[in-house]
Parts: C-alpha cells; sequence; structure tokens
C-alpha cells in the first residue's frame, strides 16, 4: 500500500467519524426535543451537541480538502495563465499549510492544558474538556498533513485541479 493510499483511508475514515457526529448531533437534539415534549431532561444534550458539531466539522476538513471541495476563489486563478496559476497554487499551499499547522498546535496544545488542569465544562454535566477537544485536534493535525501532502505533490509538478468558473458554478448547481 502506498503512502498516498494510507493516507487517503485516513481521510476516508476521518470522514466518517465526521458523519457519525453529525449523526451525534441529530441524536441529541431530537433527545433534547423530544425531552421537553414528553417532560423529562437529560443533562448536557445542547452542550454535546454543540461537541459533535465541532467534531464533525474539524473531522471533515482534510476528505473535503482532498476532494477539492473547499470554497475556492478562482477569479485570479482563472486569469493567471498556466505559469501564474502553479505560483499562485504554491502560495496558497505554503499559507494554508502553516494555518493549518498553527492551529493544529494550538488544538492539540489544548487537549494538553484541559487534561493537565482537569478541566471541565461549566454545564451541569461536568464533561472534562479535554476528550471534546479531541475531535478539533485529530482533525486539525490530519488537515494539516492533507494540505503538507497536496503542497509535496505541487512542487513535485503534480497535475494542479484547474477548475474554471463555469466548473465551479456547475458543481454548485
Amino acid at each position: 500500500m502506498t503512502v498516498r493510499r494510507a493516507l487517503d483511508r485516513v481521510y476516508g475514515a476521518a470522514a466518517w467519524m465526521a458523519a457519525l457526529f453529525m449523526i451525534g448531533t441529530l441524536v441529541m437534539i431530537l433527545l433534547s426535543i423530544g425531552g421537553r415534549l414528553l417532560n423529562f431532561h437529560v443533562r448536557g444534550t445542547d452542550a454535546y451537541a454543540g461537541y459533535s458539531m465541532a467534531a464533525a466539522a474539524f473531522l471533515a476538513l482534510a476528505h473535503t480538502f482532498k476532494r477539492g471541495e473547499h470554497i475556492r476563489v478562482t477569479l485570479l486563478l482563472d486569469h493567471a495563465g498556466r505559469g501564474g496559476r502553479h505560483i499562485l497554487e504554491l502560495w496558497s499551499h505554503v499559507a494554508g499549510l502553516l494555518c493549518a499547522a498553527v492551529l493544529a498546535w494550538f488544538s492539540v496544545r489544548l487537549v494538553w492544558q484541559s487534561l493537565q488542569f482537569n478541566d471541565i465544562s461549566q454545564g451541569t454535566d461536568a464533561t472534562p474538556l479535554w476528550i471534546p477537544q479531541l475531535g478539533m485536534a485529530i482533525g486539525s493535525v490530519i488537515f494539516t498533513v492533507a494540505v503538507a501532502e497536496e503542497l509535496i505533490a505541487t512542487l513535485r509538478g503534480g497535475k494542479l485541479r484547474v477548475r474554471t468558473a463555469a466548473d465551479e458554478a456547475a458543481r454548485s448547481e
């Protein structure tokens, strides 16, 4: 198995986890609504819905990025020409990698500090905060790897994902 295939499996697994967390968000919301209708209360449903939503968003970053589904501003790219487009792609991947790496660093650091200080949520559920923060940390680390992989492919002269404005419009319909 090549490294690229292994990484694609990691991105896919993270996407599946994101989907499960989306289902978790739905379950928490339905439990909260059902509780109001049937006069019972489950502590922490609002907090757990938020934790699940955040985990889903971060775990889906790499898979979405690798599929070319993140929003791109193609106004400059469409008019840059092949050489200019390559330079802009390199610049955007370097800038993206720096931003992703900073996000990953601080996300992992936040989990570590929450674990060290035994930080707990202020809601009635009193959840240790490092647990829900793991989704953000893992997702941002996987996203950083995905951006680095794309940068390396671009540096090696790999095929650029060239999309025109017409392609973008067709995808959004």
